[in-house]
């Protein structure tokens, strides 16, 4: 496997500026935080309880700094101003979250998905419970974070910076509060729809507590924390299976999959933070967190296979430009889904910083670190219908499309009927890869392990009689390994052997009472008026029998990665006047060498079987990193800060995997030379990827008024090189499989040339840019008029343009993940004598979204563009027997916006539909 390089470059003018978020400003550090000790000062000194004092902290901070970043501080201690971590993220200036299951998870920032950005804890990398490198944040108590910052620029000691930026959390520090600190919070949940399946929840709560004291004349500092949640969700579901065309030319629907789902995340977390600093010269920091949670997720529906299935009539059909809004199938055998999925997964991290001085001017910091994960997933699905293989009672669907895109479904049988459903395979679709399967479920159980250990060290001193007032070199060692592993089977009813029509497994078994709920399932809300509604845990331990998928593809997954990375880096710090200007600034570099290995599995062809072998790879190199960045006050309050530095983030884990699938497809035997009609083909990963870079410039203009607030309007721009290209396929040539193929099979290949085939593995062949521009205001009312003293609006917006193309297809450009092209958010607020009020409001045109595709492969769709409201009202009582107590009632999703996602740039062409609903909270929090 090879890197492959391209380019293009375009440029573009934007503006804007909206509405925004409470209790969340941007802020731009002098320096980057390089180690879990080296938090801004300026930053754990201020005292936050309330949106006023939090959006001024944050104000102080953006002045009075160099790097570009976005903040959200807490209001109170254990107190971030929304429900979670990532809702509030998706509230700051060029940040977006997509929602998965009602929650926000993947984050964007400045255009550029999740898998360009890194996280850290206490300003270390952290591993994840996902499938790749990005994080997702439900597994972080929100109540556990002080502070978090998302740096949108970098310098030289910023650690495993991301290209499009880094997310920072930051935990309290005992020895930062003033006095002992006790606080309880308990909190109340309810969806706003009813729970749509029989064993879902619709209520739920979240409780924390939190203990800060500082002991020996406040040189000790311990800081413990516990929060448990049971947060329930409930989702109306549609997913059309695609969009092919008629005999006449019109799009029509190929099959759909309407279903209702409950979910139920339960999470348990905890935290410390031990503190010491016996003198000037010496401080220790030791920092641990724990979170474990499982999610289970209930899902029943029934997928109609419509123009797609076999034998399938169309008739009354309505078409509007070419499309088709309605008609009647028949002769459909629908497949009832009862399923069942569970998550669970443990994260641990550990962090030790001990800071020397060894003088007045030379500073030593050692930080070490470790971080696990570990998630195991259940996934079951469950099928029922009227017969194995179309051999029961037929359906006819009546199909019509809504004003929402949705499609009404009415069938004709009663899909609750126990006398002609049965446990089967409706459409006969299991196939082990050689012989028919009674496929009347399927099981995925997919296990992650990731774990990093890193160790670092940096010196710094201070510079007298200079522009420059600080030097600091340091070093970092990283290594980072995830391993993934995945078990199937396929699900059948009872008796036979290898769950095969051949081994005489039976083609259906008949629905036991006792896995009956008692209640069944409807699915009006598209016009199916109820559907059986079934244990299948039960159907899993009583009636079905499991038996290994060993297809070869199920088999080459299995897989580790590990990455060894050794940093180092060195840094000038100016801090001074110019001219007679107050100027800051940082001029530095990183060198970087990384250790790549993977090893897994790749399928081989032998005596005309599939076999699979172990395989390995590695790969090594090394980065240069050059960053700079001044700010220039050139009046008071008015600030022109300028950014340039060379990025780098790694690929995706299951991008680097070594493991290939070899296929071989008979009925292409005979079509020619071309390398797409061989016979043979391989797909897989590509050990020797190389890292994403990136030449950033960033560049900020703001203006602080006197009397609080700010408005700023900052550009960027991004070049993109060694991009990856997901698609990339190069001509391989296979011959050495040809031995194994018989005589006239094998020569009639050789004949026709078609022994190379396509290879399919990720490449460094992308090139391409990012541009755009954010606008921010942070005006508190006072600014205008006393009387208008306790209101306030923070209000930004971005535009964002991107033109990247990948070498396998240089002339058309690409969709980013995650790339939405305007985002504005912002929050109208008031908050005086202990009352507080908010609305919050977010926006993002559509984007390319990932989702959950067959079985529970990532694939992506574009999303539609999207609202969210928010609300919240409070009062804290300041004085009495109830001081320290305060009440929050929340409301989120008040527009009940659906997550849509559609194919081929067609709106009318819906591939997903999901409606979530409302959520409410109740909150009480005491503090002593």
């Amino acid at each position: 496997m090879h890197k492959f390089h391209g380019s293009i470059l375009r440029a573009a003018l934007m503006a804007s500026v909206s509405l925004s978020v409470a209790s969340i400003a941007s802020a731009q550090t002098a320096d980057a935080p390089v180690a879990a000790n080296q938090a801004d000062e300026a930053d754990q000194a201020i005292v936050v309880t309330g949106i006023r004092a939090s959006l001024a902290s944050a104000a102080k901070m953006k002045r009075d700094s160099v790097l570009i970043v976005d903040s959200i501080t807490a209001e109170d201690v254990g107190k971030l101003p929304d429900v979670s971590i990532a809702d509030s993220l998706a509230r700051l200036p060029g940040v977006t979250a997509q929602r998965l299951e009602g929650r926000d998870q993947r984050l964007s920032i400045r255009g550029l998905g999740p898998d360009f950005s890194t996280t850290l804890l206490n300003g270390r990398e952290q591993v994840t419970v996902g499938d790749n490198r990005g994080v997702e944040y439900d597994q972080y108590p929100s109540e556990f974070f002080q502070n978090v910052n998302v740096y949108k620029s970098t310098d030289a000691s910023l650690i495993a910076a991301g290209i499009s930026g880094t997310v920072d959390l930051r935990m309290l520090r005992p020895l930062d509060k003033n006095d002992r600190i006790i606080a309880v919070s308990l909190r109340g949940q309810m969806n706003g729809m009813n729970k749509l399946n029989p064993d879902g929840e619709r209520y739920g709560y979240r409780a924390s507590a939190t203990y800060v004291d500082q002991y020996a004349d406040d040189t000790l500092g311990l800081a413990i924390g516990f929060a448990a949640s049971q947060t329930p969700s409930q989702n109306e579901r549609f997913n059309a299976w695609g969009y092919p065309t008629d005999a006449s030319g019109n799009l029509i629907i190929g099959g759909a999959k309407p279903y209702v789902q409950s979910n139920l995340l339960k999470r348990y977390g905890a935290v410390g933070t031990l503190e010491w600093q016996p003198s000037d010269n010496f401080h220790s920091t030791f920092d641990v967190l724990y979170s474990h949670f499982e999610e289970e997720q209930r899902l029943r529906g029934i997928e109609f296979p419509l123009v797609w299935g076999a034998n399938v009539g169309v008739s009354d059909v309505t078409v509007d430009n070419g499309f088709v809004t309605g008609a009647t199938f028949s002769n459909v055998y629908g497949v009832q889904r009862n399923d069942y999925n569970k998550r669970t997964a443990d994260t641990i991290s550990l962090g030790w910083n001990n800071q020397f001085s060894l003088n007045d001017a030379l500073r030593l910091n050692v930080d070490a670190s470790w971080s696990r994960a570990k998630r195991t997933d259940f996934l079951l699905e469950t099928y029922s219908g009227t017969g194995y293989l179309r051999s029961g009672v037929p359906d006819s669907v009546r199909v019509d499309r809504q004003s929402n895109g949705l499609f009404k479904i009415v069938p004709t049988i009663d899909y609750t009927n126990t006398g002609i459903i049965s446990l089967t395979d409706p459409n006969g679709w299991g196939y082990n890869g050689t012989t028919a399967v009674v496929q009347a479920g399927f099981l995925n159980r997919p296990k992650f392990i990731d774990d990093m250990r890193s160790l670092r060290m940096n010196l710094n001193g201070d510079i007298e009689g200079s522009l420059f007032s600080n030097w600091e070199i340091g070093g970092n060692y990283s290594r980072r390994k995830k391993t993934s592993a995945f078990t199937s089977f396929f699900l059948c009813p009872t008796g036979g052997t290898d769950c095969t029509i051949a081994g005489g497994t039976p083609g259906s078994a008949p629905v036991p009472s006792e896995a009956l709920l008692g209640s069944n399932v409807s699915l009006g809300y598209l016009g199916v008026p109820a559907m059986l509604t079934l244990n299948p845990l039960y159907l899993y331990d009583n009636v079905l029998d499991a038996v290994y998928d060993n297809r070869p593809q199920s088999l080459v997954r299995d897989n580790f990665v590990k990455e060894d990375v050794f940093t180092g880096y060195a840094k000038m710090t100016m801090d001074g006047e110019l001219g007679g200007k107050p100027l800051k600034g940082a001029f530095g570099v990183q060198v970087i060498h990384s250790r790549q290995r993977s090893v897994g599995t790749i399928s081989s062809f032998s005596n005309g079987v599939v076999t699979v072998v172990p395989a390995s790879g590695k790969a090594s190199y090394t980065d240069f990193l050059p960053s700079a960045q001044i700010s220039v006050e050139l009046e008071p309050g008015f600030f022109v800060k300028l950014g340039a530095a060379q990025a780098m983030v790694r690929p995706r884990l299951d991008q680097e995997r070594v493991n290939q699938e070899f296929s071989f497809d008979p009925s292409k035997i005979g079509l020619g030379s071309d390398p797409m009609n061989s016979p043979f083909s391989s797909n897989g990963g590509n050990t020797n990827l190389r890292p994403y870079q990136s030449t950033n410039i960033d560049l900020s203009v703001e203006r602080y008024f006197r009397n609080g607030g700010y408005v700023s309007l900052s550009g960027y721009f991004k070049n993109l090189t060694d991009f990856v290209d997901p698609n990339n396929s190069i001509a391989y040539d296979f011959s050495s499989l040809l031995p194994a193929l018989p005589v006239d099979v094998r020569n009639e290949i050789i004949a026709n040339g078609g022994a190379i085939g396509l290879l399919k593995a990720p490449a460094n062949n992308g090139r391409g840019t990012i541009m755009g521009v954010e606008g921010t205001a942070s005006l508190p009312f006072k600014l205008f008029s006393e009387s208008l003293d306790g209101f306030g609006l923070f209000a930004s917006g971005s535009y964002t343009h991107s033109e990247v193309k990948y070498g396998s297809n240089p002339t058309d450009t690409v969709t980013l993940p995650g790339l939405s092209k305007w985002v504005a958010s912002g929050t109208a607020y008031f908050e005086r004598n202990g009352f507080q009020a908010r609305v919050s409001y977010r926006y993002r045109s559509s984007f390319l979204g990932e989702v959950a595709g067959l079985s529970a492969a990532p694939t992506f769709r574009t999303a539609k563009a999207e609202g969210i409201l928010d609300a919240q009202i409070g009062y804290e009582f300041q004085s009495g027997p109830l001081t320290g107590l305060s009440i929050l009632l929340q409301g989120k999703n008040l527009t009940d916006q659906p997550f849509v996602t559609y194919q081929n740039d067609d709106p009318r062409q819906v591939i997903d539909y999901q409606r979530y609903g409302r959520d409410y909270y109740l909150g009480l929090t005491y503090k002593f």
